[in-house]
């Protein structure tokens, strides 16, 4: 895993040590001075290799010198998610660029990041230590369901990207997509029908299963198994729910996540400390996956602020705002402090083992509909 190594080790020597750290979830106050120097070397490598960034630091007047501890995160200027929906930055060369993934379906704005060897690298050695730490990683063959969109040739949406790489900590058995791909003139389409039937199979064969994809169209299979009047079924136990992507575009249709979570307990037999909701973005890959309390903890390679939603200035815990995310692990693109349309608070303690702050998503702000990967998902779901 030690292998993997920054796009230049004089000027990212901090980066490099900083996403180098293999516990996910150390208090913060220990690699806080880290992180700082991280996000210095950082900021100045956006600003040596991208005419956008140095033109931001400039117009806003932020001199890195004065950057010089954690309070200070909140004086860094930072890109609204919803910029790199129109606009292509990139912090290296074309022939650097090993990936490029959009954030939306078929329909509606599309962001484009662009990641290099080590930023797409560095984001999936943490979920691989993530994954670790939860003991998630396992040699037992297992089943999986995936409610996202089957591959088709040329896709580069991040979410199916995520779900298929996450198969990689459980040997496949088999591979149930929800959203079947249909061809070029119908595209995808939610197949509910079949998601159940693979349930019905999984359980005969009694191999761990894990369900991954986006909550509403898992929810959608759950209460049509009720609403047929199905008797529950009683998968593996060690199989495991981990859920990505929210509710947006479909909120109206939301339930809470206890609810949620007791359905899932009912009528597949999975408990509930193994149904878990991830959070994140295309925009912003660092991983924030739920506890064993359901709430999303902040990894050591990042921070995150709340601003106010009128003046963006920076919040105290328990107020709500628009979520901030501040990572230096990304060198392709200048998406290392990127301000998201989502409401959330955040908050200092949790009941569990983890030892890092936490926040909690209360919903999208904006009265238009912004279309994510859920967004378009969505509409597939209007047509069921």
């Amino acid at each position: 895993m030690n292998e993997l190594k920054v796009p230049n080790a004089q000027k990212l020597l901090k980066v490099q040590q900083l996403c180098d750290i293999e516990t996910p979830y150390s208090n913060h106050a220990k690699s806080d001075g880290l992180f700082v120097e991280a996000m210095k070397e950082n900021i100045q490598w956006h600003i040596e290799n991208n005419e956008f960034y140095s033109k931001l630091i400039s117009s806003k007047n932020f001199n890195i010198n004065e950057f010089n501890s954690i309070d200070d995160l909140k004086k860094i200027p930072f890109i609204i998610a919803n910029f790199f929906k129109f606009h292509e930055v990139k912090s290296i060369d074309d022939s650097d660029v090993s990936l490029h993934l959009t954030s939306s379906g078929t329909t509606g704005q599309k962001s484009q990041i662009f990641f290099d060897d080590w930023t797409i690298g560095s984001a999936q050695r943490m979920v691989d230590w993530i994954y670790q730490s939860n003991g998630w990683i396992t040699e037992d063959k297992t089943n999986y369901l995936l409610f996202t969109y089957e591959p088709e040739e040329g896709s580069k949406l991040g979410t199916a990207y995520t779900d298929n790489f996450l198969c990689k900590y459980a040997p496949i058995n088999a591979v149930h997509y929800g959203l079947r791909y249909l061809g070029k003139k119908e595209g995808h389409k939610f197949d509910v029908f079949g998601c159940i039937a693979a349930l019905q199979r999984y359980e005969k064969e009694g191999l761990p299963v894990r369900v991954f994809g986006f909550p509403s169209f898992f929810y959608f299979t759950l209460t049509k198994m009720k609403e047929f009047g199905m008797e529950p079924l009683k998968l593996n136990p060690e199989s495991l729910v981990f859920l990505g992507g929210g509710w947006k575009g479909h909120q109206d249709k939301a339930i809470s996540k206890d609810e949620f979570y007791s359905l899932c307990e009912e009528m597949l037999g999975i408990p509930n400390a193994r149904l878990r909701d991830g959070f994140g973005s295309v925009e912003h890959c660092i991983p924030y996956i739920e506890c064993s309390k359901h709430r999303f903890h902040i990894p050591t390679w990042s921070r995150v602020l709340v601003r106010d939603v009128l003046t963006l200035e920076s919040l105290e815990d328990g107020e709500i705002g628009y979520l901030n995310f501040i990572s230096p692990y990304i060198t392709s693109v200048p998406a290392n402090n990127v301000l998201m349309g989502d409401l959330a608070r955040k908050y200092s303690k949790c009941e569990c083992d983890l030892d890092t702050p936490w926040f909690e998503v209360l919903g999208r702000a904006g009265i238009s509909k912004n279309k994510s990967c859920a967004v378009a998902a969505s509409e597939l779901l209007d047509k069921v």
